[in-house]
């Protein structure tokens, strides 16, 4: 019973339902294997039949009434019980139990080897940290081969599409197998990365233990014999393969190569020797995508050669650092980009942030930055103009209520964009500690995904630490605008009561997604900004 019990996790609610004496539950494996767990040395058959089944030999046959087939309860002893199988899905039949299992099925969480020389072990994937994450690296291992894992006990550090994050241990066991080691990368969401086993003992078994690359496959043939409409397609498609040999027979032989005006032109243009290609068009003839798959197969094993006599250096891209550029290029060719630029006169938000900041040492506050006071001022001229704080969601605009502003962070790990939630909400001591904290995690690599999304809006700020006097920035969908901040610089203008006085001047322009946000609209929000720069007061109302 302790052994059914761990087995699975679903079934450790029946006790109640398995306190009988005598209690079986039957189980469809797959043709090669099949197990079962028992109470004692044997599982004994089920004295509950009634209409459900009848007694036959060592084993039950329990009837389901929907399907009217048999599922056998077999006779299996324990040392064939402990035997790791592939098992799938299986209907339950069981002394009372159908409250409890209403779809009659189970899916077995933990999965097993498909020899008998391995115990029961769980093989753990990649999993996927983030909604847009496809593959992942492992940064390191906190966790090695023999030590005992306990749940929510750190087992390795995953560098994802956005951070590095910590992926903790599900169940309690031991390590038995690290499948991909530190600095492992393109690990693909699923891919078997470690294996844990139950007992101790276990774990020398699994020293030569390679993960199978065809093992979700296997699952797919196995049940191609039990579907029957899956044959006759087999079979019309042998037939449709049957004109291939004949295209590489008039190849061979001299005779007319068949191939389309656009596949000819194609490879005349990039030197593809189209007589060593196969066509998948009708007679063997040759088609655009296959000089198109051609092109692309060789575009792959080969690298870009360098000038004869430059020396250079190979340098591998970081996870974020592929994210960052798909998603900017995916920004420049899909979203119509235009720019709006505005001087804005900073003096008074200089002296205010001179008088705040002996207030915030004396509480023992972060001290309050330019850029802390931008972010402030955006968002509450997003809360003004709210049409700016929105999406394209391509059948509709997607307006936010929610001010959220992520802060560009550049770092030796690449760019970060955490996010300060509900800004316009806050007051500017706590963003300035939000901002220098995540800035601070941005910088050890510690950040998780949650730290960057939900973003509504951008502020990326070259001036302060670069000097920068006026950059555009590109957006970051799905956001429509992004804020880039200049440096400060000194100018003469006329003056009020003098012919002429000192004033300094900070840019800002402000890149919209013309598909949301018109000129006018973001012409207005700037105005809204340049206002709140200018008469900083005016933020704490």
């Amino acid at each position: 019973m302790a052994l059914l019990h761990r087995h699975s996790r679903k079934l450790q609610r029946v006790r109640g339902v398995l306190d009988c004496e005598r209690g079986s539950i039957a189980r469809h494996f797959s043709a090669s294997a099949c197990s079962t767990a028992a109470k004692e040395d044997a599982v004994s058959s089920s004295t509950v039949h009634g209409e459900y089944g009848k007694k036959v030999g060592s084993s039950s046959i329990f009837q389901d009434r929907q399907s009217g087939k048999g599922l056998h309860n077999f006779k299996v002893s324990l040392r064939e019980a402990r035997g790791s199988y592939n098992s799938k899905r299986m209907p339950i039949a069981s002394t009372g139990s159908n409250s409890l299992f209403p779809s009659g099925q189970v899916v077995l969480a933990r999965q097993f080897s498909s020899g008998a020389d391995l115990p029961a072990h769980e093989e753990i994937g990649m999993p996927s940290l983030s909604p847009t994450m496809t593959e992942g690296n492992i940064a390191r291992w906190v966790k090695k081969e023999g030590d005992k894992v306990s749940p929510g006990e750190v087992l390795c550090e995953v560098e994802t599409d956005k951070a590095t994050v910590e992926m903790e241990c599900m169940e309690e066991g031991y390590l038995a197998k690290i499948v991909c080691g530190d600095g492992a990368k393109e690990i693909k969401v699923g891919e078997i990365i470690c294996v844990t086993v139950e007992e101790e003992g276990d774990i020398e078994k699994f020293k030569d233990y390679k993960a199978s690359s065809s093992a979700p496959a296997a699952a797919p043939d196995e049940s191609k014999p039990q579907s029957e409409p899956t044959e006759p397609k087999e079979e019309k498609k042998e037939p449709s393969k049957a004109p291939e040999p004949k295209a590489t027979k008039t190849e061979e032989s001299g005779d007319r190569l068949f191939s389309s005006p656009v596949a000819r032109k194609l490879a005349e243009d990039n030197n593809v020797p189209i007589s060593s290609l196969k066509g998948t068009g009708p007679d063997g003839r040759i088609l655009k995508a296959d000089i198109e798959d051609y092109l692309s197969s060789i575009s792959k094993d080969a690298k870009p050669a360098a000038a004869p006599g430059l020396g250079y250096v190979d340098l591998p891209n970081t996870q974020i650092r592929k994210v960052t550029a798909n998603r900017l290029l995916q920004s420049k060719q899909t979203i119509p980009h235009y720019y709006l630029t505005v001087d804005s006169r900073v003096d008074k938000l200089i002296k205010l942030r001179s008088e705040l900041n002996p207030l915030q040492d004396a509480s023992g506050g972060k001290k309050i930055s330019i850029n802390d006071l931008v972010i402030k001022a955006a968002a509450l001229a997003l809360r003004k103009v709210p049409a700016c704080n929105s999406s394209w969601m391509n059948d509709f605009i997607r307006q936010y209520h929610n001010v959220n502003i992520n802060v560009a962070v550049q770092t030796e790990h690449g760019l970060f964009v955490p996010v300060v939630r509900d800004a316009d909400k806050k007051g500017l001591a706590t963003i300035a500690d939000e901002v220098k904290q995540l800035a601070l995690r941005a910088k050890e690599n510690s950040l998780n995904p949650a730290d960057h999304e939900g973003g509504t809006f951008t502020v990326s700020n070259l001036g302060g630490p670069f000097g920068i006097k006026q950059f555009c920035a590109i957006v970051n969908p799905p956001q429509s605008a992004i804020l880039a901040i200049g440096s400060a610089e000194k100018r003469v203008i006329p003056g009020a009561e003098g012919p002429l006085e000192v004033g300094s001047f900070m840019s800002a322009t402000l890149s919209c997604d013309h598909r949301v946000i018109d000129g006018a609209m973001g012409a207005e929000w700037l105005k809204a900004f340049k206002g709140y720069i200018e008469n900083p007061t005016t933020m704490l109302l």
